[in-house]
C-alpha cells in the first residue's frame, strides 16, 4: 500500500468526498470520529458504507473509526468492512493490545462480508494518550495487519492538561518533540511506514513543503493532509528526485557488482551497509525492487 499522503475526508459530506476523489492523495480517510459529530455518528457510517461500493479508484480506502472506549468502535467496523475497504485507521491506541483486538474482531467481519482474510490492514495513531506514550516498547511484537503508524499532538495535549504544543517559533515543545520521535521508533521495531502528523495551516505551503522536508530527512515516509491543496506539496517532498534515485541505483549497482565488500567507495565517498538499506528503500517507494 502506497501511502506518501493521506487526506481526511468528513464520513457525513458527500460534497467533500466529491472534491477529494482525484486530488492525487495515495489515500482517503473517511473519518467517522472527531470530522463527525455525534448526532451525525449513524448518518455517517450508512454513508461512508455506500461510498466503499462506488466508483473505481486508484487510491486506497480507508476508514477512521471511533476509538475503543467510545461504544462505537464495533459498530463502525461491522458497518464499514466489506468489499472496496483497504483499511481501518485506529485512534487513540494505547499499545499493540488495542491493535490485537481489532485484528479479531476483523476476522470475523471479513468472513461475514466474503472479504478475502487479512485483506483489511491497520494504521494507528500511536500517541493520543498518556498510555501509548508508556507502551511503545509492545510493537516490536509485530501484527499481520498493521502496516502504518502516525502521532497527534492535540488529542495528547488535552489529555496532559497542556497549554500549548507549540514553541513561540513553531517548533513541538519537548513533550512532543518526544512523541514524534517514539512514533518514529516504533515504526521501526514493528516494520511499518512511519507517517508525520498534520500541518494545521493549510494555506503555507512553504512552511508543510520544510516541515515534509524535516519529517524525510528524520525517516517519515509520508504525512496526513487535513486539506486537498495539501496533497500536492507532499506528494513533491516525500518522492524521491531523479537525482536521488539515479544515485540509489549506483549504489546498489556498485554492491551488487561486489558481494563480498561490506564498504565500498563511490566518487570519493566511502558507503556500507546503511547506505545500501536506505537506496532499496528509496527505490522500493517509487516501485523499483533494488535489484539491478
Amino acid at each position: 500500500m502506497k501511502l506518501r499522503s493521506l487526506l481526511f475526508v468528513p464520513g457525513d459530506s458527500e460534497r467533500k468526498f466529491a472534491k477529494a476523489n482525484g486530488i492525487g492523495a495515495d489515500a482517503l480517510i473517511l473519518d467517522l470520529e472527531d470530522s463527525v459529530a455525534p448526532p451525525r455518528k449513524a448518518l455517517a457510517r450508512g454513508m461512508v458504507k455506500d461510498l466503499l461500493g462506488g466508483m473505481p479508484h486508484d487510491w486506497a480506502f480507508l476508514v477512521r473509526v471511533n476509538p475503543l472506549g467510545s461504544g462505537l468502535t464495533l459498530g463502525d467496523l461491522a458497518a464499514v468492512v466489506g468489499p472496496g475497504l483497504d483499511g481501518i485507521l485506529i485512534p487513540k491506541v494505547s499499545g499493540i493490545q488495542d491493535i490485537e483486538l481489532i485484528s479479531n474482531y476483523l476476522d470475523a467481519l471479513e468472513v461475514a462480508a466474503d472479504v478475502t482474510p487479512g485483506h483489511v490492514k491497520l494504521l494507528v495513531v500511536a500517541t493520543e494518550t498518556p498510555a501509548a506514550m508508556i507502551g511503545f516498547a509492545s510493537y516490536a511484537t509485530p501484527s499481520h495487519r498493521l502496516v502504518a503508524m502516525t502521532w497527534g499532538a492535540e488529542d495528547l495535549g488535552a489529555a496532559l492538561g497542556a497549554l500549548a504544543n507549540k514553541e513561540a517559533n513553531g517548533d513541538w515543545t519537548f513533550p512532543y518533540q518526544m512523541a514524534r520521535a517514539q512514533c518514529l521508533f516504533a515504526a521501526g521495531a514493528a516494520g511499518v511506514l512511519p507517517l508525520d502528523t498534520l500541518y494545521a495551516d493549510f494555506r503555507d505551503q512553504q512552511g508543510l513543503a520544510e516541515s515534509c522536508r524535516i519529517g524525510r530527512r528524520d525517516g517519515f515516509v509520508g504525512r496526513i493532509a487535513i486539506h486537498p491543496d495539501q496533497i500536492a506539496t507532499i506528494n513533491e517532498c516525500f518522492t524521491p528526485s531523479e537525482a536521488d534515485l539515479a544515485h540509489a541505483r549506483r549504489v546498489v549497482a556498485a554492491f551488487a557488482a561486489q558481494p563480498d565488500a561490506g564498504t565500498l567507495g563511490i566518487d570519493g565517498k566511502m558507503y556500507d551497509m546503511p547506505h545500501l538499506i536506505a537506496a532499496k528503500r528509496a527505490l522500493a517507494s517509487v516501485g523499483e525492487t533494488g535489484t539491478p
